[in-house]
C-alpha cells in the first residue's frame, strides 16, 4: 500500500507514508479495533511518543502492510 497517495499524517506534513502507527483507545476501541496513522520517516517517532503517553500505542508496521488490517481498522 505504500504510494505517493499515503501522507503522513502529522500536523502540516505532507511527506509519503513509510509507516503505519496502530493504535486505540481502550477506553472507547475494543482491543480488536485498530486505527492507524500513516507516518513518514521523520514523524515516525514523534507520533509513536504520542501515542505511546497516552497508552494508546500498539505497534508500527511498514506502510505496505497496512491492508493485511482487519476491515473494522480504519486509517486516518
Amino acid at each position: 500500500m505504500a504510494d505517493d497517495s499515503l501522507i503522513c499524517s502529522a500536523k502540516g506534513c505532507r511527506e509519503p507514508a513509510a509507516w503505519g502507527v496502530l493504535w486505540n483507545n481502550p477506553k472507547i476501541h475494543r482491543p480488536e479495533r485498530l486505527k492507524v496513522w500513516l507516518a513518514c520517516d521523520a514523524h515516525r517517532e514523534t507520533l509513536e511518543e504520542f501515542l505511546s503517553r497516552r497508552d494508546y500505542f500498539q505497534r508500527t508496521i511498514p506502510a505496505d502492510d497496512v491492508p493485511a488490517l482487519p476491515p473494522e481498522s480504519q486509517r486516518r
